[in-house]
C-alpha cells in the first residue's frame, strides 16, 4: 500500500518560469520520498487567502518567490533568525497551528561556495549591492566564518543602513563596512555580485585597484559583465545556479529532515 504523497508547492506571480518543481522532484527521487510539488499562481491581492487554502487542504510546505517574500515575512507567526534579518521569507510551513517562515537564500549561497571549495572561514568578502538579495546572505556568510564583509552600493547611505540593521545579530568575529560603489578598491577573497546589473544588462565596471580571488554572480542564465571581467583576470567564477539549488535543498531539508548533496545536482 503506497502512502499519500506529502504536498508542496511554490507560490508566485508570475510562476511559470520556476524551476522549483523539477528540483524538489529530483531531491525526492534521490532520497526515496513520496511528494508532489506544484506551481501556485496567486493574484497580488490574494496571497494570504491562497496560502491559507493550501495549508488547509493538506499542504505541508510552501516556497515563496517574487513578489511575495515580504508579504510572507509579514504574515508569519514565527520567524527564524535568518528570516528576521533578511526581512523576507521564501520557505513556509505550519507547526502547532502557527505559520513558520525561514529564508534559505543565504544558506544556499554558502553551500554553493563551499561546494566550489572556495574559502569562507576567515575570508574577506565584498558584496556589490545593498538590496534584499544582500540582506538575505550577510548573516549566513558571517556564520560560515567570514572575517570581513564589505557592502558596496551606488547609494552609500543604503549600504550603511543595511549594516546598521544586521550588525546586532552578527558574531563579533565578523567586521562590517559600507563603501560607495565608485570607491571600489582593496583586496578580497570573494566578490559577490548582488546587483541587478546582469538582469538589466547594465555594465558593472570593476576597477584595476580592486583585487579578488573568486567571483560569484547571484543571477544565473544571463550574460554577466561582472563574470566577463573576472574571467578576463583569470579568476575562478560561478553564476547563481548553485545558490538556486542550494536554497531549494535547504527548504527540502527543513520540511523533510533529509538533506540531498548539492554536488549531485549542479
Amino acid at each position: 500500500m503506497t502512502s499519500t504523497p506529502k504536498k508542496f508547492a511554490v507560490i508566485g506571480n508570475p510562476i511559470q518560469h520556476s524551476r522549483s518543481p523539477e528540483l524538489h522532484t529530483s531531491f525526492a527521487k534521490s532520497t526515496h520520498l513520496n511528494i508532489t510539488y506544484d506551481k501556485l499562481f496567486a493574484e497580488i491581492d490574494a496571497f494570504e487567502q491562497t496560502i491559507e487554502h493550501f495549508f488547509h487542504t493538506g499542504g505541508q510546505g510552501l516556497n515563496v518567490t517574487v513578489p511575495f517574500k515580504e508579504h510572507a515575512f509579514q504574515r508569519c507567526d514565527v520567524l527564524t533568525p535568518r528570516a528576521t534579518i533578511a526581512k523576507a521569507v521564501n520557505t513556509l510551513w505550519m507547526e502547532n497551528q502557527k505559520l513558520y517562515g525561514d529564508n534559505t537564500d543565504g544558506q544556499g549561497l554558502v553551500d554553493a561556495i563551499l561546494t566550489l571549495k572556495w574559502p569562507l572561514k576567515d575570508s574577506r568578502i565584498l558584496i556589490l549591492g545593498a538590496g534584499g538579495a544582500t540582506r538575505g546572505v550577510v548573516y549566513p556568510l558571517a556564520m560560515a566564518g567570514a572575517k570581513q564583509i564589505v557592502i558596496a552600493n551606488r547609494t552609500l547611505a543604503r549600504a550603511e543602513q543595511l549594516i546598521q540593521d544586521v550588525a546586532p545579530a552578527l558574531p563579533t568575529t565578523t567586521s562590517l563596512e559600507a563603501i560607495a560603489l565608485d570607491q571600489l578598491q582593496g583586496s578580497f577573497d570573494i566578490v559577490i555580485n548582488a546587483t541587478s546589473a546582469s538582469l538589466t544588462g547594465d555594465a558593472l565596471n570593476l576597477p584595476a585597484t580592486l583585487e579578488f580571488s573568486y567571483a560569484y554572480e547571484m543571477a544565473y542564465g544571463k550574460p554577466s559583465t561582472f563574470l566577463d571581467q573576472a574571467k578576463a583576470r583569470a579568476v575562478p567564477t560561478s553564476d547563481g545556479f548553485g545558490m538556486l539549488v542550494g536554497q531549494a535543498i535547504e527548504s527540502f531539508y527543513i520540511w523533510n529532515g533529509v538533506k540531498p548533496a548539492l554536488k549531485d545536482f549542479i
